[in-house]
This record gives C-alpha cells, structure tokens and sequence, in this order.
C-alpha cells in the first residue's frame, strides 16, 4: 500500500474516532429493540422494522448524535490532547475545517430527512441539533447545568420515537395507555440516572484537562468529596424506578438484568470512595458504559422467547 493510500485509511479511521463510529450501530439497535419491546409492544415487530417513517426518525438521530460527537469534539480538541492525547492524536488527523465541514453536511441530511417526515419532526431534530451545539459550546463548562443537559441530550432521541407512536394514538384512547406510558418513563428514568452518573465520573476523569482549559465542573469548583456524595445519592435514586418495573409493572426477565445492576452499582460505590486517580475514574467509567450497552441488549429479556421463536414472534407480535 502507497502512502497517499495508507493516509486515506487513516484519516477514514480518524474521522470515525471523531463521530465515535463504534457507538452509533448501538444507539439503532437500542431505538429499534425499545420501539418493539417498551414503547409500541402492541404493535407487530415486522410493522416496525418496515415502517419507513421510523427508519428516517431512527437514521436522522443516529447522524445527529454523529454530528453532536463532531462538534463536541471540535470544543473540546484542546483539553482531549491532556485528557485523551492518544485518541486526540488521531483524530487530529482530521483538519477543523474537515469537520466542520463533515458536522454541517451531516445537519443538512437530517433537516432534509426531517422535513420528509413532517413539520413537526422538522422542528424537533432542529431544536435537537442547536441544543447539542449550545452544550458543547458553552454549556457544557458550568457544573450541574452541564450534566444535566448531556443526560437529556442522550436521552432525548428515545422521546422521539415516543412522540412518533404517540402523536397517531386517538385522544379519546390515552387513557388506555397509561400503564404503559408509566413504564417507559421508568425505564427512561433508569437510563437518564445512569447517565447522569457516567458524566459526573467523567468530570472526575477528566480533571485535569477541564482545568488547564477553565471548565467549571463539579469537581473543579466544590471538590472530589462533593462530586462522590452527588454520584453516590444519584445511585440511590436508580433504586425508585427500578422497584416500580420490578414490582409493580411486568419486564419479563429483565429484572435480571436490574438485578445485577445492583449488586455491580454496590461494588461501584465501594470503589468510588476508595477511587483518586485517572485510571480509577476511567474504570468506573468503563462500568457505567458497560451497564447501559448491556441494558440495551437485554430489552429482549422482556420477552426472550423472541430468541428462539424469532420469525414467528416477528410476524406476530
């Protein structure tokens, strides 16, 4: 392979460190396995997967939550080089002017997209991709707003498609729905403390960076100790959404998955408080990644039976 070759294929592999190429195939399978399990299981598996509306829904904010990654990454090029300086370095690779370009064409496609849908989902994804621009802009450097935001900003997509199957619902009918508009928001609630949680453990990851570059995280302005009492009430707080899915409402053998989430959150805790290094944080990190890409895969625990009775349940469900 020539040069000019090899620099292609590592500027490719650079840009899809910057748009982080190896999460968006989760965020599809998670927004497609939520619609079929959580948030429309009444409707048929096969209508889903072949409802082209929802392809567009679930494709536009996989390029937006691609393009969120470009322009984060464009904010934060500076502090990645002391936090991340191996990633950093490769996706360097990539000019600004590169990306910027990439961020707005990436934008482009999802308002065309957008509009071919409806007004409405026109105006969500543009109200979608201002705000992931505001947080990595500025946002992002104040505490508690910062974190805040950066949870309802991963969470928001799933509201999408929830407005979707929503929205066609006559208004006479939603009483009819109660129940279940009960359990997503459950299972939403689980996610966005999980979440929130993970970006708490990355300000303590990435102390350093944020403060050579003037980022006023929790850390940086009240100390570690606050930040780990903060975490550790966050966790205590899983425990109410995840006893009404348990208890009250009907998961199937997902409450196995809840199950050991709280013992892992337990050990988490312990090693929170012992926790005062970069490699430390970074593994804890790691935990809460780990948790949130496994709840994703265990959303067929609902009904499992799907995977042994796949093409049958498909057409059926």
């Amino acid at each position: 392979m020539n040069r000019k070759n090899r620099l292609l294929i590592m500027k490719i592999a650079s840009l899809f460190s910057v748009v982080r190429g190896y999460n968006i195939p989760i965020i599809i399978l998670a927004q497609y396995l939520s619609a079929i399990f959580i948030l429309a299981p009444e409707k048929r598996a096969l209508d889903i997967l072949l409802d082209f509306n929802l392809f567009i829904l679930v494709f536009a904010s996989s390029l937006t939550i691609a393009s969120g990654y470009i322009i984060n990454n464009f904010y934060d090029s500076r502090k990645d080089l002391i936090n991340r300086p191996n990633k950093s370095m490769l996706d360097r690779l990539v000019s600004q002017k590169t990306k910027l370009s990439v961020y707005f064409t990436l934008n482009f496609i999802v308002a065309l997209m957008a509009m071919f849908v409806s007004w409405r989902v026109f105006l969500f994804f543009s109200g979608y991709i201002f705000f992931i621009w505001f947080y990595s802009h500025k946002i992002k450097k104040y505490p508690f707003i910062g974190n805040l935001m950066a949870a309802i900003l991963a969470v928001l997509p799933f509201f999408a498609i929830l407005l979707y199957f929503y929205t066609r619902i006559p208004f006479e009918d939603i009483e009819n729905y109660k129940i279940q508009l009960v359990v997503i928001f459950g299972h939403a609630t689980f996610l966005f403390l999980l979440l929130l949680i993970r970006e708490m453990i990355k300000d303590l990851e990435n102390l350093k960076g944020d403060l050579a570059n003037d980022y006023k995280t929790i850390p940086i302005v009240y100390g570690q100790r606050i930040s780990k009492q903060i975490v550790t009430i966050l966790t205590v707080l899983t425990i109410f959404p995840v006893y009404y899915l348990i208890e009250i409402s009907d998961v199937g053998f997902m409450d196995i998955y809840f199950y050991c989430c709280f013992i892992i959150l337990i050990f988490f805790l312990l090693y929170l408080w012992k926790a005062n290094s970069k490699a430390q944080f970074l593994l804890l990190h790691n935990v809460l990644k780990f948790l949130i890409v496994a709840g994703v895969f265990c959303i067929v625990l609902i009904d499992p039976s799907v995977l042994w009775h796949g093409k049958r349940l498909l057409l059926q469900f």
